[in-house]
């Protein structure tokens, strides 16, 4: 290689001659000074200064031209200067070259052996770094020394590895060196193992600033913030001075437990440093405010600052967009580009999420082509993840399953942001499908993240085994169940109408936040249990647990549920009076719907009329519903032409207005909205019902003739109705909203999906077995009359759970009390 080299290169040696033949021979400023004094780089009799040259290298290409020329100089085989030829080779991205000049040393010693590992490890090919290390170790007479520890334990790539690495570094005798034993802490942080980090901290015989930085670091990066700030509180006894490491690595913590005042006193000692304009420290306290939600505060830092970098606007344009406000992030990312700055995978994972925020289809396939044509798919999985997270916010689901598929490479985060973009959408079918896919795949390990994806499919669909058979992961698996978790299963049993095993699992629970005390009452307060749910709210307070505004919204749902009007309107005074919180969209929902539902329409459209926001669809869409059940046309059209101007292009409320000119007999009214939705491309979303049997979910549409065992469930349908009549059922034709004759009315009541759900449930289960059915739709008035009745005949339990509540039926009666 070295003769091809010399044949090609030799050539372009003479026009260094003229700068040579200037300099001499000086003392070099490098830390192997002494060894600069062993191996002398000049060529007397030419009078070369190859110190020189070596920093004239700006490329690989006048780099081998150099190598030539000490080939020719005789000196290419000196340690120090083939030593040097191996990191600048590394350094400049040609790490064969740098690898070929190491294998043609004739001999190498420690700082050699340990260039090599060092330079794999800067080009990221970790593998080969820990290679180099045991080829060191098996064929060298050289020992490592305590410079030949760091790289490789930056390196090695499992627990296990790294606990071989660390029998070495205790058998040859270096666990006293203070920057092995940082190394070593570092190592074992990122691996999660933190009791073993502390144990080694707390065995040192000295520490210094970077042993400090190492351990807090890497309590922040697994979690324990708590311990982290009691570190750091140490390193201030001790006196040890605060550097801009010590600093960026503490401020993460305070964001993680929601330490405001003490994130701005670590603020404040980083001015008295005198470190407020040290680029690394700025980034770290805009990351920390922006993550405290303080956008001012986050902003007068990115003012404040002398000299930004890449990782700046990165940061405060994460900032606005973690923040929620999109259209500032874009507004920094156009201005950071008049600044000269290019951006990088960051800047786009955050542009990702910002365009999806704003709802931008043009926008975000704007993102998703620069991604491409910057060829950053095949580069890094996080920017992969993060365009179908963007499509899935978007609900283009189609694009998020296309990404996904193309991706070259997925991790777990890449399946769990499909599955919670298919449930978030509506899909909990399709999330069910990429979750047993998922499974197959057995290097894909499940976390915390794909329990949080995947139960709310499984509440969506009253998968109710399914949820069990996680739960049953988890118990077996400890340290999998963190409060989000829990917080899922909790809402699993809840909507799947297992409401003791949930306030089981709660109790279970040590540690009790608001968000668990937020789903508890909230699945009381599906199921209609809404004095339940308000004597767990004063249980919350006495535990010293302050509300939120999803306290409040669970709250209200419930007093609607169960029409405690005057409650509902005493806690929607109490958050704002004595909590200080401001009702948003969804509180005045709750509020419209707790008002309308109890007859009160005047004052729930006053409440409209008084919002100091602007109502949206989830407002007049509660009204509208209202003023179905209460036959209130005028103000339901009132209603209904404020709706469409805000959405119309939700065909469920097209349904609603059709169905209260239907309740009236208006059937011009109908036609004329049926016909409205048709021209605007709309269809009616199919009603359902499933019950699970057998540890398999069957679903039934109104009028399905499909599933096997359609004979038998007709048939159980006939002699259901003879016997209902024969004790007093009347069917109620006013829920047929079609203008057909009297038999066929019946015929239509009797096939909706939920009665043929109930009927295969009969045939199909033990006598006085309980059945849970789910429908995606408001359950009609005369399949509620008609349950009560197969109930009290069948004597079963019969749970339904429709679109916005739980119906328990038993011995003819049902848990709301006919108030729904």
């Amino acid at each position: 290689m070295l003769r091809s080299v010399l044949k090609y290169e030799v050539g372009c040696i003479g026009r260094f001659w003229p700068l040579l033949r200037t300099h001499y021979l000086s003392i070099s400023t490098s830390a192997n000074a002494l060894q600069i004094e062993s191996y002398d780089i000049e060529d007397k009799s030419r009078g070369i200064d190859f110190d020189v040259l070596f920093n004239s290298c700006l490329d690989a290409r006048i780099l081998k031209r150099l190598h030539a020329l000490l080939v020719v100089s005789g000196i290419a085989q000196k340690i120090f200067i083939s030593t040097r030829l191996v990191n600048l080779y590394a350094h400049l991205g040609d790490l064969s070259s740098s690898r070929c000049t190491f294998n043609h040393m004739a001999s190498k010693d420690a700082y050699t052996w340990n260039s090599m590992i060092a330079a794999y490890g800067r080009c990221g090919n970790y593998v080969e770094a820990v290679n180099c290390f045991y080829e060191f170790i098996l064929t060298s007479e050289v020992e490592p020394d305590w410079y030949t520890f760091p790289p490789v334990m930056k390196a090695c790539g499992s627990l296990t590895e790294g606990k071989k690495l660390h029998c070495w570094v205790f058998k040859l005798g270096y666990t006293w060196d203070v920057f092995v034993a940082a190394s070593l802490i570092h190592m074992y942080c990122r691996f999660g193992n933190v009791g073993i980090a502390v144990d080694l901290f707390n065995n040192m015989s000295f520490r210094d600033s970077a042993s400090w930085n190492a351990i807090i670091s890497g309590l922040c990066q697994n979690g324990n913030a708590d311990a982290a700030l009691c570190f750091f509180s140490k390193m201030r006894l001790e006196g040890l001075k605060l550097g801009p490491v010590t600093i960026a690595s503490i401020l993460p913590a305070c964001a993680q437990v929601g330490e405001l005042l003490t994130g701005m006193l670590i603020h404040l000692c980083a001015i008295k440093q005198g470190l407020e304009f040290d680029v690394f420290v700025s980034n770290a306290l805009i990351n920390m405010y922006a993550k405290l939600g303080c956008l001012d505060h986050a902003q007068w830092v990115f003012d404040q600052m002398v000299v930004r970098d890449l990782v700046s606007w990165n940061s405060i344009i994460a900032a606005y967009e973690q923040n929620n406000d999109p259209v500032s992030a874009l507004g920094f990312y156009k201005d950071m580009q008049l600044h000269g700055f290019q951006p990088d995978i960051l800047t786009l994972v955050s542009l990702a999420s910002a365009s999806a925020q704003s709802g931008h289809c043009h926008n975000s396939r704007s993102v998703h082509g620069f991604i491409i044509r910057r060829g950053w798919f095949m580069k890094d999985v996080i920017v992969g993840n993060a365009v179908v997270d963007m499509y899935a916010k978007l609900g283009i689901m189609d694009y998020a399953r296309r990404v996904f598929e193309g991706m070259p490479s997925k991790d777990v985060i890449s399946w769990n942001t499909l599955i919670i973009g298919y449930s978030q959408n509506g899909l909990a079918s399709e999330a069910v499908e990429i979750y047993h896919k998922m499974e197959v795949w057995t290097e894909i390990i499940p976390n915390q993240g794909t329990w949080v994806s995947i139960l709310p499919a499984y509440s969506h669909l009253g998968a109710i085994r399914q949820g069990m058979k996680i739960h049953g992961h988890l118990i077996k698996t400890p340290g999998q169940s963190d409060i989000f978790v829990v917080t899922c299963l909790i809402d699993m049993y809840g909507k799947c109408g297992r409401l003791e095993d949930a306030l089981s699992l709660f109790y279970e629970f040590p540690t009790k936040s608001s968000v668990l005390w937020n789903a508890i009452i909230a699945c009381h307060g599906i199921h209609g249990h809404g004095n339940v749910a308000l004597e767990l709210f004063e249980e919350m307070l006495q535990e010293g647990v302050n509300p939120d505004q999803v306290t409040f919204l669970s709250l209200l749902s419930a007093c609607s549920h169960s029409g405690l009007v005057d409650q509902g309107n005493w806690y929607f005074q109490l958050m704002q009076e004595h909590y200080g919180l401001k009702p948003s969209l969804r509180h005045y929902s709750c509020m419209v719907d707790m008002l309308g539902r109890a007859g009160h329409l005047e004052q729930a459209h006053e409440v409209i009329m008084h919002m100091p926001i602007q109502p949206d669809a989830s407002v007049w869409g509660a009204l509208l519903g209202a003023c179905r059940i209460h036959g209130n046309i005028e103000l339901g059209k009132f209603a209904s032409d404020r709706l469409l101007e805000v959405d119309s292009e939700n065909v469920g409320y097209y349904v609603l207005l059709s169905n209260l000119y239907a309740n009236m007999g208006k059937w011009d009214g109908v036609n004329k909205v049926r016909s409205l939705a048709r021209d605007r491309g709309l269809k009616k979303t199919p009603g359902w019902s499933s019950i699970e049997v057998n540890n398999k979910v069957d679903v039934f549409y109104t009028g399905n003739k499909s599933h096997p065992k359609c004979n038998e469930i007709y048939r159980e349908l006939e002699v259901l109705t003879a016997k209902m009549k024969s004790i007093g059922y009347i069917p109620d034709y006013s829920y047929v909203l079609q203008d057909v004759e009297e038999d066929e009315k019946e015929h239509i009541l009797t096939v909706h999906s939920e009665r043929l759900a109930i009927a295969f449930g009969l045939i199909s289960t033990p006598p006085k077995s309980t059945l849970r059915i789910f429908k995606n739709l408001r359950v009609c008035g005369d399949c509620h009359n008609a349950t009560k009745f197969i109930s009290k005949i069948t004597k079963r339990e019969i749970i339904v759970r429709d679109s916005n509540r739980f119906h328990h039926f038993k011995d003819g009666t049902c848990s709301c009390g006919d108030y729904w």
